[in-house]
């Protein structure tokens, strides 16, 4: 599986970031580490191996990006504020340098993201603040309400990084065209976030498909089942 490592300056974040591609061409599909994940974190796991008929039949283009949530959400050391925002800062890193490199590199209006645990919250935080980007969300064993890790801090800032705050006042016609799977299993200790996140949807009629696996839980086998079952479906 053809495998390409790219490192490059973000005037955003002020920081070199890292990046595994997958594939020559085919629909993009960029990939969020889990908590405190780097972005060989599913090369270490398997997981990418998982998607290598789609990348290698020149279906999918995997895009595995470095996570800064040891600056952002996990930098117990950081008032709140500043925390949430360098997840700003990472949101605008996304939004107007990495994803539209993506689009161009790919020539797609949309791209597709993912991600596994944390990385589903990444992937439908910038799904929802960036619908006009995003043509399919495919998450895993996801939660995705932050507030718990800011001890009781709230601004603007976590309002628009709350998906369960912002989602249901949100308008967007392109929340619908969306192809939206959220995927959790029957001993997941995330299961209730993504009922709840369902919940919301079903609220707003935006079409998703809430796929509880009936065995395992909050783990990479579980995982590694749903994410070619989940490409299958672009």
């Amino acid at each position: 599986m053809q495998e390409d490592h790219r490192k490059w300056y973000s005037h955003h974040l002020g920081r070199d970031m890292e990046m595994l591609v997958y594939g020559n061409w085919g629909y993009p599909v960029l990939l969020f580490p889990t908590s405190m994940g780097h972005y060989y974190e599913y090369k270490d796991f398997g997981l990418t191996d998982t998607a290598r008929w789609f990348v290698e039949s020149g279906k999918i283009k995997l895009y595995c990006i470095d996570s800064i949530d040891r600056d952002s959400w996990y930098a117990k050391h950081l008032h709140p504020g500043t925390r949430i925002w360098n997840h700003v800062l990472y949101d605008r890193f996304l939004h107007e340098e990495l994803v539209p490199g993506i689009q161009r590199e790919c020539s797609v209006q949309k791209i597709g993201v993912s991600g596994a645990s944390f990385g589903g919250y990444h992937a439908l935080n910038f799904a929802f603040r960036h619908p006009e980007q995003v043509g399919h969300l495919l998450t895993m064993g996801a939660a995705f309400n932050i507030r718990s890790f800011l001890g009781g801090y709230y601004d603007e800032n976590v309002y628009f990084n709350n998906p369960p705050d912002f989602i249901p006042s949100a308008h967007n016609d392109e929340f619908y065209k969306m192809n939206i799977v959220l995927g959790t299993s029957e001993y997941d200790f995330c299961k209730d976030d993504n009922y709840q996140m369902s919940g919301i949807l079903n609220r707003k009629g935006i079409r998703h498909q809430l796929d509880v696996m009936p065995w395992g839980n909050h783990d990479w086998p579980v995982w590694e089942d749903q994410f070619p079952r989940y490409l299958s479906m672009i």
